[in-house]
């Protein structure tokens, strides 16, 4: 069963999207907070596999809200976690407009996805299903233009480690993770076991110096090992 945590300012957008996602099966919302520091809170106290958080509350907090978690789950591996696991919990962002400054600045401060408030009910469940199995929703339309728009924007300023800090294996796990797939998928696509994935991951990660899935697929649009 899926846990989430849904935040956004507004009853019944919330109520909409739990409707949704219990509806579809599988997946249990376990709480629901109206701002960023009750949002922060509420997934310390429930320990959820995804937060569904509005970023464009009153105040902006949603993107504050998303740092700290962020950062909670940070500590919570160096505690013991371990590096390149499935990261709990992931954070998709829930958006109206997705070209946008929160949108970025969600991606900045750890966001792993994104999906648009008036998508297909089977998307936004299809996104929430796969940040929970550990991968980074870039299947959706939305994610892919924020991460092009994203790299657009920073690519003049950000010098980026090489692709060829990479052995050949990781590089080709980081295409593979750039097309969607979780760690069970690149397993199967390698013929390799679901550990060994996630070892070369925690590598990958830590020569990018990158956060999480969604980091190393940005570094791999930004370097040009994706295209």
């Amino acid at each position: 069963m899926i846990r989430v945590v849904l935040v956004d300012d507004q009853s019944i957008v919330r109520t909409g999207f739990r409707v949704v996602l219990e509806t579809a099966g599988g997946v249990e919302v376990v709480g629901e907070a109206s701002g960023g520091r009750e949002a922060v809170a509420l997934v310390a106290d429930l320990r959820p596999d995804v937060v569904v958080m509005d970023v464009r509350m009153p105040g902006g907090d949603g993107i504050e809200a998303t740092r700290a978690i962020v950062a909670a789950r940070a500590d919570g591996d160096a505690a013991g976690a371990g590096a390149g696991a499935s990261a709990r919990p992931a954070v998709l962002v829930a958006t109206t407009f997705d070209l946008d400054e929160y949108v970025f600045g969600a991606l900045e401060a750890g966001a792993s996805g994104f999906v648009l408030k008036d998508a297909e009910p089977d998307e936004f469940v299809a996104a929430v299903r796969a940040l929970a199995e550990g991968r980074a929703a870039l299947d959706g339309v939305t994610t892919r233009r924020v991460v092009s728009e994203a790299v657009r924007r920073r690519a003049a300023s950000t010098v980026e480690p090489a692709p060829d800090v990479l052995t050949p294996r990781e590089q080709e796990i980081v295409r593979l993770l750039g097309d969607g797939l979780s760690n069970d998928e690149i397993a199967a696509r390698l013929v390799i076991e679901t550990s060994t994935v996630k070892s070369h991951l925690t590598r990958v990660m830590t020569k990018l110096g990158t956060r999480d899935r969604l980091q190393t697929v940005v570094w791999g649009y930004r370097s040009g090992l994706l295209v």
